[in-house]
């Protein structure tokens, strides 16, 4: 078993980080219906405000947070292990920057809840920005993942 942990160990940031972009679309689908529910008409709202959107919303972008954060210093440090180095390129650059985004973002909360209008549109742009970020850390964390598995 402990043969094997170092290379499956690889393999744990991809999956959790494919499960997080899943996530952030959950979390996109959430902040939608929240913004339904603030600017619909009465009777939109009191269909949608039972739902709690505002605040699945809020857990779901607590959970991506946490677990993203968690997710990007695990990345490296299995590269570290791995490789007694971290590579400095663009997949790490940016993993780097999304999880700042992602961060700044959820630190506009407060200012929201009081009607911020700006604090809102910041919050909507970073994460927008942080989700395309995603879709391509996506495909360029595959190509770092098949050298992985070719160099077996």
């Amino acid at each position: 078993m402990l043969a094997t942990l170092p290379f499956t160990l690889n393999f744990a940031h991809p999956l959790m980080e494919w499960s997080l972009l899943a996530t952030g679309g959950w979390a996109l689908y959430l902040g939608i219906k929240v913004k339904r529910t603030r600017t619909g008409t009465p009777e939109q709202r009191k269909l949608l405000v039972p739902k709690k959107f505002a605040q699945r919303h809020y857990l779901w972008g607590s959970i991506l947070l946490a677990l993203m954060t968690l997710g990007t210093l695990g990345g490296m440090a299995v590269t570290y292990l791995n490789n007694d180095k971290l590579f400095v390129g663009p997949h790490l650059l940016v993993g780097l920057g999304m999880t700042g985004m992602l961060a700044v973002a959820a630190s506009l909360s407060p200012l929201m809840q009081r009607g911020n209008v700006i604090a809102r549109k910041l919050h909507v742009g970073l994460n927008m920005g942080m989700l395309t970020l995603f879709l391509w850390q996506a495909f360029s964390g595959m190509e770092i993942v098949n050298k992985i598995w070719t160099s077996r």
